[in-house]
């Protein structure tokens, strides 16, 4: 789930790529980087654990020159937070250089490192991401996209990359689509992002999606487009739309903000909260949703919770220590709205129940008389393989207990969750294409012969 930032012949493109990766911050907090090349064709890193913001010095961003900059914010499914696990990574190959910025996760990971490994690769980090330099570095092809594109065949699970071939920037989605990427034009610039509120923040505007399964090359000779890989069935995240991208950005094609007010509509109607007097999201990530339920309902709407901005997003914590910490400063109740009140708290989901058995205490603790929590997306109950840390299925808490046995842990006085149908039916593109299993257990590829090997030895 993390975010990937690109620029395409603009002098100023690592500066720019920084200002991307601010908007992308969302996606990714452990750590950041950027990769530039310049004029003379050489390529210059910078990386450092954390957020953007403490990660690039004054002194970095000015060696970081050049027209060409890829740029990543990590937020890891798997393998250490650790500084050699942060991207992009750049490689020396042949007097030439590859450098590479990945958002999602490979499924066969463990299989194409340990092929690696047989055949003599050395790995310098345990990133499934490194599989793919490798099997760059050793492609032939008569283009840089050519190479990409071989490296790419027999690589299963969720990808968008980000390449640099020496001063080709190559962009590649996976035929499936999980993960959201879009391209931009700035003047004569070509911009690369996860999500459309980066290419907001340059004054870029939006060209189109990157389409599942194609590569595109961009470099002096031109933008050129291929689509070699084999046509898959189309498995849009649907947890974009939940949680994770920003209101303000349009994924798959359709606007965030409305999807989510789509969910908390319908979330309304399949699960009414009769005789309740305030309706408050569980803030930021469900103020639409919230506002959604407001408007179907006709219950007034509040900003009974106040959220700490300097605290990141809990569900993102690498640790569960972090998650716990992080809860007790993050949110605080107002009091005059709660207090002697039926209140409806909207949350967009609910992964492992600290931040909700949390927040429920507040609000009790701040004088609701009832609380009915509501969730805009169904009861996770399986793994993610794609690109989202929702952990082991014994971490999943709707796994493990019943309705009953949630309403009493969660300390709430009635929960309701959207049905599988419901949240599909709220997507901007109709409910059809989208990847659920981590609602259903419905996995669209086979999932990874060792999962624990998975999560131990790689990470995106």
């Amino acid at each position: 789930m993390c975010g990937i930032f690109g620029v395409y012949g603009h002098q100023e493109a690592a500066a720019l790529t920084q200002l991307g990766l601010y908007s992308l911050q969302h996606r990714g907090q452990e750590s950041a980087g950027i990769v530039a090349v310049d004029d003379d064709g050489r390529a210059r890193v910078s990386r450092a654990m954390g957020l953007v913001s403490e990660g690039f010095e004054d002194a970095e961003m000015d060696v970081l020159q050049g027209p060409i900059a890829i740029g990543h914010t990590r937020y890891s499914t798997a393998g250490a937070s650790a500084i050699e696990n942060a991207q992009p990574i750049l490689a020396r190959v042949r007097r030439s250089h590859i450098a590479l910025a990945h958002n999602g996760n490979l499924t066969n990971a463990v299989e194409l490192r340990r092929d690696l490994e047989d055949d003599g690769a050395i790995f310098s980090s345990t990133m499934d991401s490194e599989a793919i330099v490798h099997r760059i570095a050793r492609a032939t092809g008569d283009s840089p996209e050519a190479r990409v594109a071989s490296a790419l065949q027999g690589v299963e699970g969720a990808y968008c990359l980000l390449v640099v071939l020496d001063e080709t920037v190559v962009v590649a989605r996976d035929p499936h689509g999980w993960r959201p990427l879009v391209m931009g034009r700035l003047g004569e610039s070509y911009v690369f992002a996860s999500e459309t509120c980066a290419l907001d923040i340059v004054g870029a505007t939006v060209e189109r999606e990157i389409l599942p399964g194609e590569i595109v090359a961009v470099d002096a000779q031109g933008v050129r487009s291929i689509q070699p890989l084999a046509a898959a069935p189309i498995n849009r995240c649907v947890f974009e739309h939940v949680y994770f991208a920003r209101p303000d950005s349009k994924v798959f094609g359709g606007s965030v903000d409305r999807s989510r007010r789509a969910l908390g509509r319908k979330l309304a109607i399949e699960q009414p909260a009769p005789g309740a007097e305030v309706v408050f999201a569980v803030p930021d990530s469900s103020n639409s949703a919230a506002l959604g339920f407001a408007e179907e309902s006709g219950i007034p709407y509040e900003l009974a919770l106040i959220r700490n901005h300097y605290v990141g997003r809990t569900f993102i914590q690498p640790t569960q220590a972090g998650r716990d910490a992080k809860v007790k400063v993050k949110y605080n109740p107002v009091r005059e709205l709660l207090e002697g009140k039926s209140v409806v708290m909207v949350d967009d989901s609910i992964v492992r129940g600290t931040t909700t058995r949390g927040l429920v205490s507040l609000v009790r603790a701040a004088g609701a008389r009832e609380v009915h929590m509501r969730v805009s997306s169904a009861p996770i109950i399986s793994s993610c393989y794609y690109g989202i840390d929702t952990p082991h299925r014994g971490e999943l808490i709707a796994a493990q207990m019943s309705h009953a046995e949630l309403v009493r842990h969660l300390g709430v006085d009635s929960l309701g969750y959207l049905s599988i149908d419901g949240m599909l039916s709220a997507m901007p593109s109709g409910p059809d294409g989208y990847c659920h299993a981590c609602f259903s257990g419905r996995y669209p590829t086979p999932i990874p012969a060792d999962p624990e090997l998975l999560r131990a030895g790689s990470a995106a």
